[in-house]
């Protein structure tokens, strides 16, 4: 694809736009009818269908022919002010992408106000105001409901933000954080390290930590392969970390599913589950209108944890 951006293609796309313009212009001038006056007389062509219908060499009329030159004219004139000659910016230098920061900057700007009141408010007082709550509902329905749902319960690999599991926490500052920058959560593949038998093991000690039916024996082989595993991320008892987002694995919330085929697959091939950041997409405002609708689905309750958000662990 490199060959089709060097400087050469500009000067290319340029000349087959001036070449195409000058012949407009070199076939209406080399048809000089329409600048001579009209004798009355009209050439026959001598072409002659259903006996009496008679073709003609009527000249195009001028006002036609003027027509034309005049879109030439003007096609010129665009080309000076507007990019269209290949690399050639014009000469107001005009970009589509500035004119959609010039509109995005006009629209913020026409908003803020409905904004202002909202911001001396904490996240939890803004998660109380009706008026917030509805913004904050339509633009999760604008922005984020495609993943996580219009009833944000979320679906297989994107989580449901109703519950108030979370992996890195229900923290105002940390919901804030995560539209305005996103999150990888990445799960390295183990595959190289360990066999698919070694796996099911320790998915069917996995599943043990949340109550899930298991085979007895297996665990027991299955726990010491965690440890050596698995253990520095998720912790030795399985609770996780979030300064690493890394899963409680206790709490029976699953992103992918909890069969053992599904923690095989995951423990072997690892996982890359990504959030895009909403900062280009979204105002700072509108991301705090965003925060206090999702803290206000749990009331900041984090299930991994059972503490409110922002409160001390009881």
């Amino acid at each position: 694809m490199s060959d089709f951006i060097n400087g050469f293609w500009g000067y290319y796309v340029a000349f087959v736009v001036l070449a195409g313009i000058a012949w407009c212009l070199w076939l209406i001038f080399s048809q000089r009818k329409w600048l001579k006056p009209q004798s009355g007389k009209v050439e026959d062509t001598g072409h002659v269908w259903d006996g009496d219908l008679r073709e003609m060499n009527n000249p195009v009329p001028r006002w036609w022919t003027m027509m034309y030159i005049m879109m030439c004219v003007f096609g010129l004139g665009y080309l000076v002010l507007y990019p269209g000659l290949g690399a050639f910016q014009g000469r107001l230098a005009y970009t589509s992408a500035q004119e959609v920061k010039q509109d995005q900057a006009e629209e913020e700007a026409s908003v803020k106000p409905i904004y202002a009141r909202f911001a001396k408010m904490d996240i939890p007082q803004i998660a109380a105001d009706p008026e917030a709550h509805l913004i904050g509902e339509r633009l999760f329905m604008n922005n984020c409901a495609q993943c996580h749902g219009s009833d944000a319960k979320g679906s297989t690999s994107f989580p449901n933000l109703v519950e108030g599991d979370s992996i890195y926490g229900r923290q105002p500052e940390v919901l804030t954080a995560t539209i305005t920058k996103g999150r990888n959560g990445v799960m390295p593949a183990l595959g190289a390290a360990i066999d698919a038998g070694t796996a099911g093991d320790i998915a069917q000690y996995v599943r043990s930590l949340s109550g899930l039916a298991h085979d007895q024996i297996r665990i027991v082989r299955g726990k010491g392969e965690y440890m050596n595993a698995c253990a520095a991320c998720h912790g030795a008892e399985g609770k996780g970390n979030k300064a690493l987002g890394a899963p409680n694995l206790t709490d029976d919330v699953w992103l992918y599913g909890s069969s053992e085929a599904t923690i095989v697959n995951g423990i072997l091939n690892g996982r890359n589950n990504r959030m895009p950041a909403q900062e280009q997409t979204l105002t700072p405002e509108q991301i705090r209108m965003v925060a206090a609708w999702v803290w206000g689905l749990s009331k900041g309750v984090d299930v991994t944890s059972a503490t409110v958000a922002g409160a001390p662990a009881k």
